[in-house]
């Protein structure tokens, strides 16, 4: 497994090396944002851990622009900041983990462990459910002929709806699984990106809409005014609207 640690500390930047080699990584290490930036687009990481406080690009700038450029592998930011407002701003900056220094080596490895093994499990690069279609690699979502890009936790808000479609996903599993944090911390962000992607649906043109259910969830649902043979596919027994596809390849004619 490969691994690259963008830390300015070079004996902190050492020791990660060390800690990661007992878990069989092969470490690339440098010291500056702008260096992490161009190691990470070049290369296949399996893991990233990134500093916040770096010289040339702090570790903040640097994650957004590698989500932005479609750089998916797990990033842990690992920083001094411990307050709740510089956790949020990492994640939503595209880290997938937050750890703050000092920290436990082994609580480390458990969190890389956690991340790399989330990525190995995740499914194939396209998930279709209604009439739209979710490209993972690029970050696309389409509906007929119309795309748009999401941003990277766009993308994870709409995975997750779409490959629960019909389904009711609660406040807390969207809240872990897009964020790495509880409810109560993101309720006002989850709800901006709800409002985002929804602008976005309406874009694209989609007979499909987010609705809240019971203020516990969210659920992506055949709009009501949707034509009633697209409202009657989902009444067919098991078909693939009701149970989103997530084998197919992104280059693959659309669900």
């Amino acid at each position: 497994m490969q691994a690259l640690i963008v830390e300015d500390d070079r004996h902190l930047a050492s020791a990660l090396a060390h800690i990661l080699a007992r878990e069989g990584y092969e470490c690339d290490v440098v010291h500056d944002g702008e260096a992490g930036l161009s190691f990470a687009k070049a290369g296949r990481y399996d893991a990233i851990i990134f500093d916040i406080m770096l010289p040339k690009v702090d570790g903040i700038h640097a994650v957004r622009r590698l989500r932005k450029d479609g750089v998916d592998a797990p990033i842990l930011m690992l920083t001094a900041r411990d307050a709740t407002p510089d956790k949020i701003l990492g994640l939503d900056s595209g880290a997938d983990a937050y750890m703050t220094k000092p920290f436990s080596p082994g609580e480390l490895r458990a969190r890389l462990r956690a991340l790399t093994r989330r990525k190995a499990q995740s499914p194939a690069d396209a998930v279709c459910a209604a009439d739209l279609v979710l490209n993972r690699e690029t970050h696309d979502l389409a509906c007929a002929s119309e795309a748009i890009t999401l941003s990277h936790k766009e993308l994870l808000l709409a995975d997750l709806l779409l490959s629960n479609f019909g389904r009711v996903v609660t406040k807390r599993a969207i809240a872990e699984t897009v964020w790495d944090q509880g409810a109560a911390v993101v309720d006002n962000n989850m709800e901006a990106y709800v409002s985002m992607l929804r602008k976005k649906l309406a874009f694209l043109g989609s007979r499909t809409e987010i609705r809240l259910e019971r203020k516990t969830g969210y659920a992506l649902r055949w709009a009501a005014n949707a034509p009633a043979t697209d409202k009657a596919s989902k009444a067919r027994g098991s078909n693939a609207t009701a149970a989103p596809t997530s084998s197919r390849p992104a280059g693959d004619t659309p669900c």
